[in-house]
């Protein structure tokens, strides 16, 4: 079994409330728009990471991560992109390759919207994460942890922090 913390939308915002979540994964995938490097050496001084550049990321990120990043994590396809749509109004940058070849669990961040839904045409889990950082229009940030046990996906929980813009 893999425990899994997936995040998106750092905006170059990390802090140790995320990073005690961080420690308590097995692997962190991040799902874009990182904004400084900082903030993935952070965490992968503690655990495993897996990611993709966003919109926002310079040239430097886009050196480290890919736009695409498809694996398996015990025997579940994922594939993780920063602007991916969701079911059934996919990006046209991953409509074609997802419905010749979908993966079982698609990951994309971008929209700081957390959703959680199936696919049931494709036969897929899309997850969106929502935005973890403070920059952008959501007043929660949210990130997600969720179990891969062989080709399971879950015990899956939304990580809320308070709202980012108090009220004084």
């Amino acid at each position: 079994m893999t425990k899994i913390l997936l995040l998106s939308d750092t905006h170059s915002y990390i802090d140790d409330d995320i990073l005690k979540y961080v420690k308590q994964a097995d692997e962190v995938w991040h799902a874009g728009d990182i904004g400084h490097l900082e903030v993935t050496d952070a965490i992968k001084k503690l655990k495993p990471l897996r990611g993709v550049y966003g919109n926002i990321d310079d040239a430097e990120i886009r050196g480290e991560f890919p736009e695409h990043n498809r694996f398996i994590c015990e025997g579940v396809d994922v594939w993780i992109t920063h602007i991916g749509g969701y079911p059934p109004k996919y990006n046209v940058r991953v409509i074609d390759e997802i419905k010749v070849n979908p993966p079982r669990l698609f990951i994309c961040g971008h929209s700081h919207i957390l959703k959680v839904m199936p696919d049931k045409k494709l036969n897929l889990i899309h997850m969106n994460p929502g935005a973890v950082g403070k920059h952008g229009f959501h007043k929660v940030r949210t990130m997600l942890r969720f179990t891969i046990d062989g080709r399971k996906i879950d015990n899956l929980e939304v990580v809320e922090f308070p709202v980012r813009h108090p009220k004084l």
